[in-house]
This record gives C-alpha cells, structure tokens and sequence, in this order.
C-alpha cells in the first residue's frame, strides 16, 4: 500500500461509478456520438463520429483544451498532454510540452498515435515508427522499427506490433517489460506501468513486467478483443462485457456489471468504457471531474 500511494499521492481519494444504466440511453444525434474514448492522468478524451473531440478532467496544461480540434480520427491521451491523429494523416496535440512531447505538427503520414507520461509515439503507414519527447531510458528510440502495425505507450517503455505477429520493444527494462522478443501469435498489444500486455490470435492473454497489484494476472482470459494497462489491466471480452485485474483501490477495476461495451480504455486510476449506442461509462477516481462522461 506505501508504493501505491506514492504512485497515486497527487490524486484525491474520491472513487465514482458512473451509474451502468447509461448504456443504452444515448439522446445524441449520429453525428455526434462518441466513437472512440482515451483516458489520461488525470483526464478523459473523447472522439464524436463527427471529428470533433471533448475532454474532461484537469486542466493545468491545457490538456483537455481540444474544443477546436476537427477532422480528428483518433486520440490518444497522456497523463499531461492529448494528442490527436486528422483524418489527413497529421497530427496535432496540446498540454505539457517540457520534453518536446506536443512537437508532432511536422508528422504527416501517421496512422496511429500513443500518448504516454511525458512523450508520443506515431506509427506511419509505412510501418516504421516515429516519436518524440523524453527519452532518458531509450523509450523514444523506436527509428529501426519496421513492419509495425500497431504501437503502445505509457510510463517508460515503448511496444510495437509487427505485422508477422511478433513484438518489439524499447525502455526501461526493470522489472523485465521490454522481454517480448519470443512473443508469437500477438495480435494487440499494451503498455501498462512497468508492464506489458499482448493479446493473441486465440483471445487469451500474456503478460511480463512488474506485477505487484496483480496487473499481469491475465493467463486466464480467454474470448477477449482488446486490451489495455494501466496499474490494471482490463480485457474487452467478445460478448462486450469486461474481465479487470490489478489495482482496484479506487473501484477502477468494478466493471463486472458493464455489457454492450465496444472499446475500453485505462490509465493509473480509471477504467473508460464505450457503449455500443455511443454512451460512455467509467468507473475510478473522478478527483479532477475525469469520469463525468455521462453527458457526452
């Protein structure tokens, strides 16, 4: 419990679930339902069908100041920053910038964007990757890549999906992350806090890394779709209802209940859930008004 509170001491202790009956119940017009959700430190983004994107949470960056973002087709939030991928294969992005984190205007060409703690990574259409940001243990040293298909970000280390269903990684090693060389048959992969998560052809799970809450747990699943880690892990299962496991000390991990669930999204402190009608739910820490998706 002491290093779990030194990981999680910044955040007010307030645990909110946003009521389950929100699926299902949207009012929005098809143009302007929510398509795709990310959630950051202490913030939560989302993607309407129309390109815009709305955000809520903390501020003091300037991190959820994406009001006048369009022609967006993918986000990605980090803990301070929030990057965005236009349909045109450019980039743009706001919040912290102290390492260079939000320099992506010059990208073009991207088609898929990772937002970690203080750096962003891009994966071209060409497979090779790109990135920019802090990189004090290597986790930005991703230019040899090529065959990529998809790529993942967090604390201090960087994954990437080759097309042959092998993994890749760069940074730090401490606790065995970045040791995916003999991964096969991966078909997602994910980036937690000092751990790594792949999805396989068959819908089961494999995990290395630092698995002090119980992160890495997930030998077990089966039927899963998607991924994503945080402190926890959580699985999209076929039927859309999700499996969690790791740290739950602010209910993050309390999403038996969630159905007709199409995309998740995790970070340290929260669990982000997409409904199907285009709702969002969440559950977690809602300290800085980060869960208050519930009118989107």
């Amino acid at each position: 419990m002491k290093l779990e509170r030194l990981l999680l001491a910044c955040m007010l202790v307030v645990t909110v679930v946003i009521p389950l009956e929100a699926c299902g119940s949207s009012t929005n017009d098809e143009y302007h339902i929510i398509v795709a959700v990310s959630a950051g430190g202490d913030h939560t983004v989302g993607l309407r069908s129309n390109g815009t994107v709305v955000a809520t949470g903390r501020n003091d960056y300037g991190q959820c100041e994406v009001s006048g973002w369009a022609d967006v087709k993918a986000v990605s939030a980090g803990s301070w920053h929030t990057v965005g991928l236009r349909a045109d294969g450019t980039v743009v992005a706001t919040g912290q910038n102290r390492y260079g984190e939000c320099n992506v205007s010059e990208w073009s060409g991207v088609i898929a964007v990772s937002a970690a703690d203080n750096y962003t990574v891009g994966l071209l259409a060409d497979g090779t990757v790109v990135a920019t940001g802090w990189n004090l243990n290597g986790e930005c040293d991703v230019s040899s890549w090529e065959g990529i298909v998809a790529v993942a970000a967090w604390n201090d280390h960087t994954v990437g999906l080759r097309i042959d269903g092998t993994v890749v990684a760069t940074g730090s090693n401490e606790y065995g992350q970045c040791d995916v060389t003999d991964w096969s048959g991966i078909k997602a992969v994910t980036a937690g806090y000092q751990c790594t998560i792949g999805l396989r052809t068959d819908g089961t799970c494999i995990a290395i890394g630092w698995n002090y809450f119980g992160e890495c747990d997930v030998e077990g699943w089966n039927g899963i779709i998607a991924i994503i880690s945080g402190v926890h892990t959580v699985g999209l299962r076929a039927d859309g209802t999700c499996i969690a496991t790791g740290s739950n000390r602010y209910g993050q991990c309390d999403i038996e209940g969630w159905s007709g669930i199409t995309a998740i999204s995790a970070h340290g402190s929260i669990t982000v859930g997409l409904c199907s009608d285009g709702t969002v739910v969440a559950v977690g820490d809602n300290s800085y008004g980060l869960l208050d998706v519930v009118d989107w």
